[in-house]
């Protein structure tokens, strides 16, 4: 009657791996904003935009997916194929604090922790390496960029 595992989730599918970290020190809402930016998007192409948040959620999302991933490499998962099928942050323990007041009061703060969970499965289409070249590895393999096209003036255009 408890929590369904994760092979009852995900029946008849063996191409699955996951990763979970817990007892998070940030609120699961804060978590839930930055994952709810990659959730359902290929695994190398969500820890590209991870990289790119500026959130605290973003990095911990990432260190996440990563393990997520070298589990699927070491389960024998084609890394350029992996999709993320489930991305959760749950609540886990709340830290109760007080914090003194005017006049001998106290307000309650709540420091709220979380559990990141997250599925990656293997699609049947392949979704290949992240874009990102540098720019010496563009000018070997003979990529010409294209100057930037200069804007005429109305100085220009009057003399």
């Amino acid at each position: 009657m408890g929590k369904k595992s994760h092979k009852e989730r995900h029946p008849g599918n063996p191409k699955c791996s996951k990763a979970i970290a817990r007892y998070l020190r940030i609120s699961p809402r804060k978590l839930r904003r930055v994952i709810g930016a990659v959730r359902k998007k290929p695994a190398l192409q969500a820890l590209d935009i991870l990289a790119t948040l500026p959130q605290k959620g973003a990095r911990i999302a990432g260190k996440v997916l990563k393990s997520a991933v070298a589990n699927a490499k070491g389960s024998g998962l084609d890394e350029t194929r992996l999709l993320i099928t489930d991305f959760r942050a749950d609540a886990s323990f709340t830290l109760k604090r007080f914090m003194p007041r005017s006049m001998g009061r106290a307000d309650r703060l709540l420091k709220r922790t979380s559990h990141l969970s997250i599925v990656l499965t293997e699609g049947n289409k392949s979704f290949g390496q992240p874009a990102v070249k540098s720019t010496a590895a563009a000018e070997q393999a003979g990529a010409v960029e294209a100057a930037p096209k200069k804007r005429k003036t109305k100085a220009a255009a009057k003399a």
